[in-house]
């Protein structure tokens, strides 16, 4: 099949003295066949003509594919300065990466990135000043550098290291046990495992498993029955020990923990994205687990256990921005809690534990602040980081050290890894990344609007010093508002690309996030979503009314559930922006639940099945159900995975065919869909360096931009 492509403009890499050559235009998309396929809900018939792309497996699709990366290829291909961005991109991403050290006894395991390796390595080194040896070559892993490796934690002994392998990116992974003084995997090796950790205990590990899927539906059957299994080294996985499965919930993940005393073996059950149960028991007691904490409706997690057999817990029962309080196993009534740190103004993201001494993670309008403390909440005091417009995290190791680490970075500060000494209370730095780019270059800063409720909105806004406010300037405006997830600023290589070349970049912190409490999140949930899109829109009017940008200059980005932001709000206003990106989103809020791991986002989203309330207002922003014939939308570029097995390829396919049916002017749609990756973890540097390059390269392009690359740096 030929597609028609009207390339008017010179193929040579634009030059300074260049001037505006007329836009490529695609004149024809794919065919993709309608089908009579016709839903019931509630009464309702809904026609879904394009269901079949749901099946992955299919001839149909695999062909729709294909000529989908046809259009993409040729398009993108046609950009003149194309090239240029990857090469600019390239040297932004070509510096050395270091992860903070992962202490294991007498070893410290490091992750390194030379620069351009696929995946990376993984070192070891006796002591911290110790020479670096090769712990596992990540790279060989894959003859594409597709698969990825993470540690899951050494047993007590320190004599073996559990290793989570991933391929593709999907979040299905085997768990492989490394002889750390040997280098060597051991013949204990878990498959279908997902999402889930290693705690080890005696002669072996808790760990979260699927029973086996079915042949050919490995990426998008609905994965039921996450359950707990114990391992015995040595063994073949087929003996393990069932430890917890929820025959009457199967829709429940499930995820095991222990105290570092050893005397509590936490189950966490979760029926969704948003509320779970804690139970307890001793890990030596062959009883079922004990209820800690079963409401639902709130968030309590544990964060350590004490030496008088207590536990200490992060809950936002009385407190939406959370507090700390000491909790009796044997009587866990909240009335009986004793608070440890109160609920203030900044909300109380997360506690770690170090040297028998605690660290409290707290965000002050979505910028980090730390605060340490003894285990009882006493002296108190903050720790100072390098500046109060960034993000910080780390501050964890075992009760026996005096020492940590923790990483900080911000939009124009590189993630630098710092050691901080839990005696002098002083940090010193333990490595500094060196990214090819001038950060004095650059400012930030963080305004407030308001939503169309009324309800001020912070949002960060970065761009060159001195950038002339003139309503021109090419803005790319990021969002995601949802899961309680906060978004605090964090350098990005890619970033800069935009950055030095006169854009603008903007994050708001729309309500669904975290960044404020559980209020915040809930005021973006289920029936009250559509918050979040009036929020994100809101963010955009605001950039117009400054002069940042115009409609004619201003994109939009989100990813998962930022995709779902994409998609609604180019919808409701495709006026307003130019261009979009929804990448791997949510995009058929009808039919999510049937998925994989979709179910688990029904106490986020709600459900179309379950009642007609809640099919009405998902119906009423569903990005697919609500794209409409003869509308000119934003120059799109849907994104996607092959692989993608959490939010599954299907959502932006529908989406993609549905957007080229009904799309009028000359503005592209088109669909990059990435092979041999999942949902953006895992992805190898080609894959990144080559996915960036086309964002920006598509953004530039259809924003007006003549100039997008500089030639001198």
């Amino acid at each position: 099949m030929k597609y028609l492509f009207s390339l008017m403009l010179a193929a040579a890499l634009l030059s300074s003295c260049q001037s505006k050559a007329p836009r490529m235009k695609i004149e024809a998309y794919p065919t993709a066949e309608k089908k009579d396929s016709v839903l019931l809900f509630h009464g309702e018939e809904l026609v879904d003509p394009y269901i079949w792309l749901e099946d992955d497996r299919s001839e149909a699709t695999a062909a729709w594919v294909k000529s989908q990366q046809e259009v993409t290829g040729q398009y993108l291909s046609g950009i003149p300065y194309r090239e240029s961005i990857r090469k600019r991109y390239t040297e932004l991403f070509n510096f050395e990466k270091v992860g903070a050290p992962v202490k294991a006894g007498e070893y410290y395991f490091i992750f390194k990135n030379s620069g351009l390796e696929p995946q990376g390595k993984i070192f070891v080194r006796k002591g911290l000043d110790g020479p670096d040896e090769l712990f596992l070559d990540i790279n060989a892993l894959s003859a594409d550098g597709t698969v990825s490796a993470d540690l899951l934690g050494a047993n007590d002994e320190n004599t073996l290291m559990a290793v989570s392998i991933s391929e593709s990116g999907s979040d299905w992974s085997r768990i492989v046990i490394y002889d750390i003084a040997t280098r060597q995997p051991t013949s204990d090796v878990l498959r279908w495992v997902k999402f889930s950790g290693a705690a080890w205990y005696k002669n072996g590990f808790y760990y979260s498993r699927y029973p086996e899927p079915e042949k050919g539906k490995e990426l998008s059957g609905n994965n039921l029955y996450h359950m707990v299994y114990y391992h015995t080294l040595g063994t073949d996985q087929s003996a393990d020990q069932l430890v917890h499965r929820d025959n009457a919930r199967p829709e429940v993940y499930h995820n095991v923990g222990l105290t570092e005393d050893k005397k509590f073996l936490l189950l966490y059950a979760a029926p969704g994205t948003d509320g779970y149960e804690v139970y307890w028991k001793s890990p030596d007691d062959a009883g079922p687990f004990k209820p800690l904490f079963t409401d639902l409706a709130h968030h309590t997690s544990v964060v350590e256990s004490t030496a008088e057999g207590q536990l200490i817990a992060l809950t936002d029962v009385g407190a939406p921005r959370y507090r700390l309080v000491q909790v009796d196993p044997a009587n866990p009534s909240p009335d009986r809690w004793v608070e440890i740190l109160p609920e203030s103004e900044e909300l109380l993201e997360s506690v770690t534990t170090c040297g028998n001494q605690l660290f409290a993670q707290r965000l002050s309008k979505a910028t980090t602040r730390i605060y340490r403390m003894n285990m009882d909440g006493s002296d108190f005091k903050e720790i100072k980081l390098p500046d109060n417009t960034g993000s910080a995290g780390g501050f964890s190791g075992k009760k026996d050290e005096n020492f940590c680490f923790y990483q900080f970075s911000s939009f124009t500060y590189p993630g630098v890894i710092y050691r901080y000494d839990l005696t002098t209370h002083e940090s010193k730095e333990f490595y500094a990344p060196k990214v090819a780019f001038n950060p004095e270059d650059f400012e930030s800063k963080q305004v407030t609007y308001k939503s169309k409720d009324g309800t001020e909105i912070p949002m960060f806004i970065v761009h060159k010093k001195g950038i002339e406010l003139n309503g021109k300037n090419p803005t790319l405006l990021y969002g995601y508002g949802g899961f309680n997830v906060s978004l605090s600023p964090y350098f990005s290589t890619s970033r800069i690309v935009l950055l030095e070349n006169g854009g603008v970049f903007a994050m708001a912190n729309i309500r669904g996030g975290g960044e404020f409490g559980e209020e915040w999140h809930k005021a973006g949930m289920k029936e009250k979503k559509q918050n979040v899109f009036d929020d994100f829109i809101a963010a955009a009017e605001y950039l117009v009314a400054q002069r940042y940008t115009s409609p004619e200059h201003l994109a939009i980005e989100g990813g998962s559930n930022g995709g779902l932001l994409v998609g609604a709000c180019m919808t409701q206003r495709p006026e307003l922006f130019r261009v979009a990106f929804p990448a791997v989103g949510v995009m058929d809020m009808l039919r999510f639940h049937h998925f994989t791991v979709g179910k688990g986002w029904i106490p986020e989203y709600g459900c179309a099945d379950s009642t007609r309330a809640e099919y009405d207002y998902l119906k009423a922003y569903s990005p697919y159900h609500n794209l409409k014939p003869g509308v000119r939308y934003p120059a799109t570029m849907v994104m996607t995975a092959d692989h993608d097995d959490r939010v599954v390829p299907a959502h932006s396919f529908k989406f993609a065919a549905r957007l080229q049916e009904y799309h009028k002017g000359d503005e592209p749609v088109i669909i990059r869909i990435e092979t041999s990756a999942g949902h953006g973890a895992g992805m190898s540097t080609e894959q990144i360096i080559s996915g960036e390059t086309d964002k920006w390269s598509f953004f530039f392009y259809n924003t007006g931009a003549d100039l997008p690359v500089e030639e001198k740096h």
